[in-house]
């Protein structure tokens, strides 16, 4: 059994050398190919390379780029001669790649291109230790003279694989030695979080961190040998890496596009793939795109769409109770369920079959005929959207995870998924749920979230002292995250711990069911609920712009700007009574969950500003950011 990654690579490349892993596009339409035995002595090239240009095992070297054939390639060469990776990407800014870079004491560098050249460049004065970059891309006079200014080596990436066979020419099995004398008990990376609170810390994963999850993985969403996956999300994520290891190992091919929607379903239609992971903003773009048709298409075709809709969710909302596809936290009853449900679930049954063949058919024909679902990872999956995904018939199944945990806890297995939850815990994963002084709770008690097993990160790199405060001394890492266990011990989450709000009142609320309800609007795109220490909730809106003008241009709403538009009294009735039907006591919500006031904001979140680069809303930002437009609803 293999116990590092390169040597996972290896023994796929001996079993299937001739099948491919990578698929690419090159400035052309049709996708190109990179068998298992050429990513492996790529990997091995490019590995010898580093060692020729003095990398040696346990040193640091960072990977600046987004995701890529060529990622995957310097990532395995990387690890295979033992040195550490510590990825970022694109998008990163100058002061977290100036923190990053020299906390992790990086001598080596790969960038993706020009740009990050000189971004990184501009930061040697902060980087000591850097001496040399190697760049993906042809590098341009500017990136050449910005690395030379400052004394820094720059490679081509084609370079160092040259480098790479001479110096494996030279030194016959060096690398390969290398490679074999890796331990399961070594470093792969230092990834450094996203920063949605504050500063980035520096999660150190060993190689058994990732590989103990294949196991389990391979059995909930499996692949055959030569099937494909699409790859769309950041790979410095740990997310998207792990997937991208579980489809190598399962002799799988990883296909590179983008999450774009015309970009992506047009290669949906070339690739003909079995899988796709993103973070659920993918999967609800693709629901805002189905209903953004729909209605644009309007007349009897959108009428017969809603009504297929409305009965398969009822239906599918039956199902699932019948036959336990649903969370379950005590004692259900079931004949009684039966009792009540089979009649009408057996009258539905037809008329599903029918919007099934009608309907839904054409929706499921844009993935392709060997479609076998999505996962959906790096953030809580909208339950409007899973439930829509459930009644078409397309499968997408949610899992959870942290970067601290490489990352996978629990996923719904592709063909047993049982809705509301994100399954159990993998195997040789313990998951308990805690209270406030640390007292384990039985299922449906609400709780913290804690986790032991070979996930579990080493610790945060160089800070000892944080490490100690996630990590107990009997290996339970406290993840942060408020959930509860079913009866069938699966994992149903319920909110961060760290974004809880508390009122005056001593009320604790938790904002992302109260967010993800309102975001269910068609008007909506992204809200967050504020009120910390105040009396009641407010809540900052990203409207969909679209929707908004459409609904003047219907109601003959006259205005000059769209941010003129917002504050128009009919739109700002309109959003009261958008908000007031979706949280509510019928939908669930306490009286203290009510939202009392709004803010409609005439600009979309951005990567960098109010976003992180996995697309999640960095809350700390926020109260800096929109410091005014907070204020307005307290006053």
């Amino acid at each position: 059994m293999y116990k590092t990654l390169p040597q996972m690579l290896k023994d796929r490349a001996e079993l299937h050398p001739d099948v491919s892993a990578q698929y690419y596009k090159s400035g052309k339409s049709d996708f190109l190919q990179i068998s298992f035995k050429e990513l492996y002595q790529i990997s091995l090239d490019f590995g010898a390379g580093l060692l020729s240009i003095g990398v040696v095992r346990e040193d640091h070297v960072g990977l600046i780029s987004d995701n890529r054939k060529e990622w995957q390639q310097a990532d395995m060469g990387i690890m295979a001669i033992g040195a550490i990776d510590v990825p970022r990407g694109c998008d990163a800014t100058e002061k977290d790649l100036s923190y990053i870079l020299s906390f992790a004491d990086c001598k080596t560098v790969v960038a993706e291109n020009s740009s990050q050249v000189i971004k990184i460049s501009n930061l040697k004065e902060n980087i000591p230790t850097l001496k040399q970059l190697i760049i993906f891309d042809e590098p341009s006079d500017a990136a050449k003279d910005a690395a030379k200014q400052v004394g820094l080596e720059l490679f081509k990436y084609n370079e160092i694989l040259e480098k790479g066979k001479e110096y494996r020419s030279a030194n016959p099995n060096k690398v390969e030695e290398e490679l074999e004398k890796g331990k399961e008990t070594d470093l792969a990376c230092i990834i450094f979080t996203s920063g949605t609170t504050g500063e980035p810390k520096g999660v150190m994963l060993e190689h058994r961190n990732f590989i103990v999850q294949f196991d389990e993985l391979h059995e909930r969403i499996p692949l055959n040998v030569g099937e494909k996956a699409i790859s769309v999300l950041p790979v410095w994520h740990a997310f998207e890496r792990l997937c991208e290891y579980i489809m190598l190992s399962q002799g799988a091919a990883i296909c590179y596009s983008k999450p774009i929607g015309s970009i992506l379903l047009a290669d949906f239609v070339k690739l003909n793939p079995q899988i796709i992971p993103a973070v659920p903003r993918v999967f609800e773009a693709i629901y805002d795109g189905i209903y953004r048709t729909m209605r644009k298409t309007g007349g009897i075709t959108y009428a017969l769409f809603r009504f297929f809709v409305a009965v398969g969710n009822l239906h599918s909302k039956m199902d699932r109770k019948m036959f336990r596809k649903t969370a379950r936290f005590g004692k259900d009853y079931i004949f009684f369920v039966w009792l009540a449900f089979f009649i009408p679930w057996l009258l539905l049954y037809p008329v599903k079959l029918l919007g099934s063949k009608l309907v839904f058919s054409k929706i499921r024909a844009k993935l392709g005929n060997a479609f076998k679902g999505g996962v959906s990872g790096g953030g809580a999956l909208p339950p409007a959207i899973d439930n829509f995904f459930w009644t078409v018939g397309i499968n997408l199944v949610e899992g959870y995870g942290l970067t601290e945990t490489a990352p996978v806890i629990g996923v719904r297995p592709m063909y047993k998924p049982v809705f509301g939850t994100v399954g159990s815990p993998i195997r040789h994963v313990e998951v308990r749920i805690v209270d406030d002084n640390g007292n384990i709770l039985p299922a449906g008690k609400k709780g913290e979230v804690q986790v032991r097993g070979g996930i579990v990160m080493r610790g945060y790199y160089k800070r000892d002292d944080l490490t100690a405060k996630v990590i107990d001394k009997d290996g339970w890492f406290s993840t942060g995250d408020i959930g509860m266990l079913t009866v069938n011990n699966e994992i149903v989450l319920r909110g961060r711990k760290k974004d809880t709000i508390v009122l005056r009142g001593g009320e604790n609320v938790e904002p992302l069911p109260i967010e993800m309800k309102i975001n269910e609007s068609r008007y909506v795109t992204q809200s967050v609920v504020v009120g910390q220490d105040e009396r009641y909730l407010g809540v900052l809106i990203v409207p969909v712009q679209d929707e908004v003008e459409s609904f003047a241009k219907e109601n003959s709403i006259s205005y000059t700007s769209y941010e003129n538009l917002l504050k128009n009294a009919e739109i700002q009735k309109l959003f009261e009574t958008e908000i007031q039907n979706s949280v509510n006591s019928k939908n669930g919500f306490k009286m203290f969950e009510r939202i009392s006031k709004f803010v409609l904001l005439p600009k979309n979140f951005e990567v960098g500003v109010e976003l992180s680069a996995k697309q999640e809303i960095m809350r700390y930002r926020l109260n800096d950011i929109y410091e005014k437009e907070i204020k307005s609803m307290f006053n």
